[in-house]
Formats: C-alpha cells, sequence, structure tokens
C-alpha cells in the first residue's frame, strides 16, 4: 500500500487519515497556538527561503517560475538535510504538509507533495 501525501491548511481541523504532520512553512502560523497545531514536526528548513518566499507573494502567475527556483532550492545544502528527513517521513508513512497559506494549491507544500511523490521532479 503506497503512502498517501496530502496537503492542508495548518487552520485546519485534524482528521484521522492525515498521517504525520508536518509544518513546512518558514514563518510560524499568525494567531495559531503551539498546541493547538497538532503536529508532529515542524520543518521550518524545508521552506522556500525568505528571499523567494517574498519575491513570489502567492502570485498564481509567478507560480511556475517559482516551482521552478524551489526545486532548484531543494537540491541546495541549506534544505538538503531537511528535503531528506522529510522524504524518509513520506517513505514509511501518510503524510500532511501543512501550510498556513491560502491558495494551497499555489504553496511550497504543493510543490513538495509532487517531489515526494515524483511528478514534481525537475528536468537537468
Amino acid at each position: 500500500m503506497a503512502v498517501q501525501i496530502t496537503c492542508r491548511r495548518v487552520y485546519e481541523e485534524t482528521s484521522p487519515q492525515d498521517g504525520k504532520r508536518v509544518l513546512v512553512d518558514r514563518v510560524w502560523p499568525r494567531g495559531m497556538r503551539k498546541q493547538d497545531a497538532h503536529l508532529d514536526e515542524w520543518l521550518r528548513d524545508v521552506a522556500p527561503s525568505s528571499e523567494l518566499r517574498r519575491w513570489y507573494g502567492h502570485e498564481p502567475s509567478r507560480f511556475a517560475e517559482f516551482r521552478r527556483r524551489y526545486l532548484a532550492e531543494l537540491r541546495d545544502a541549506g534544505h538538503r538535510e531537511a528535503a531528506r528527513h522529510l522524504r524518509d517521513l513520506a517513505a514509511h508513512d501518510d503524510l500532511t504538509l501543512l501550510t498556513a497559506t491560502k491558495d494551497v494549491d499555489h504553496s511550497q507544500a504543493a510543490v513538495l507533495a509532487e517531489w515526494l511523490t515524483g511528478r514534481g521532479r525537475s528536468k537537468g
């Protein structure tokens, strides 16, 4: 049976199908108390760099370029260990990638989910 990887907003109610719940944002979600997040881990080092996050600004028209740049960042030394750890988690457990972003489909969580399942492999 293959593991399931899903993306959700951290503000949504937990679900028995969540598996391991991992926050993949660099900054803590606004207005969220740590005990209310029900996280297994907070992997801030797998999140996009602050520079990339600011450039993207959650503009859907920039998503393709954001995705390309973010996948390149995941190969960099600063992200490599956290990315490897996330891959290890995904190999053994169902995984819910959490983000505070309103548009989950155009977020780093969506890029990570594709990357973890092999659908987000970049060329080159």
